[in-house]
């Protein structure tokens, strides 16, 4: 009787295994695809909107064999510096993909409500924490927020007008929230005084240390009393559901 039960276990087990794994196979979460498939989605969404991206990797790749080559006529064993050739015209082609991925990632997604959020997530994870969306008004004007060393920054994106209104009525209600804090407001876009958004992330980044860790984790708490008396904002979240995969395949797992 119980060699019957732990057959069934066993047999029970052995089905969800295969089941989890046929799951993960055809899975479309990033997370679930080993690396090269998700260097080879990256590659594919890039390639869409950078139409310089073949010959660029080509170049990188061909550039770094040749001179790997050309030190080994001159270097012994050359059949080494062929090995290192390759790998290294690989890894040069890599940097270059990733580099293009970021680049082709702002234009496909520029102009779009809610596109800071692309920015905002390729902030630093472990010192950085945003929120998307937290404020907007029917006509797509938004405001995200994010906290970190820099203290608590502000993106606004949309009509300008509109937008700074929106800005300094949340300027009001974080210091009122998290009084004593800078509290820093950016505009996003290409017009004078602006930022736009390929460089909205390294702005952020560049700001003067205003928080330590611990601060930053306490901010965070009392931001918490101010969202959760906040209406629902009238507009999706941006185009972040679709940039997941991309975000992660450049990332890697």
């Amino acid at each position: 009787m119980a060699s019957d039960k732990a057959k069934e276990l066993a047999a029970k087990q052995k089905a969800e295994a295969k089941a989890a794994k046929l799951a993960k196979k055809n899975s479309t979460d990033p997370r679930d695809w080993p690396w090269y498939k998700q260097i080879w989605q990256t590659y594919k969404v890039t390639a869409e909107v950078d139409k310089r991206l073949n010959l660029l990797l080509a170049a990188s790749f061909v550039g770094v064999l040749v001179l790997s080559v050309v030190v080994g006529v001159f270097a012994q064993p050359w059949w080494m510096w062929l090995i290192l050739g390759v790998v290294g015209g690989l890894t040069a082609a890599l940097w270059v993909l990733l580099d293009r991925a970021k680049k082709a990632t702002f234009i496909r997604y520029a102009g779009q409500p809610g596109s800071a959020e692309v920015a905002l997530s390729m902030l630093d994870k472990k010192k950085w924490f945003y929120e998307p969306a937290i404020a907007a008004t029917k006509q797509l004007d938004v405001v995200h927020r994010a906290v970190g060393p820099g203290g608590i920054v502000l993106v606004g994106e949309g009509s300008v007008g509109r937008v700074k209104n929106l800005l300094a009525s949340e300027t009001r209600k974080h210091e009122q929230v998290a009084y004593g804090v800078v509290v820093t407001t950016i505009v996003m876009g290409d017009g004078e005084g602006q930022v736009p958004l390929a460089k909205l992330a390294d702005t952020i980044k560049k700001l003067p240390k205003k928080l330590e860790a611990s601060q930053v984790t306490d901010v965070k708490v009392r931001l918490r009393a101010l969202d959760a008396v906040r209406p629902k904002v009238p507009m999706p979240r941006g185009p972040m559901p679709s940039m997941k995969g991309v975000n992660r395949a450049m990332r890697g797992r």
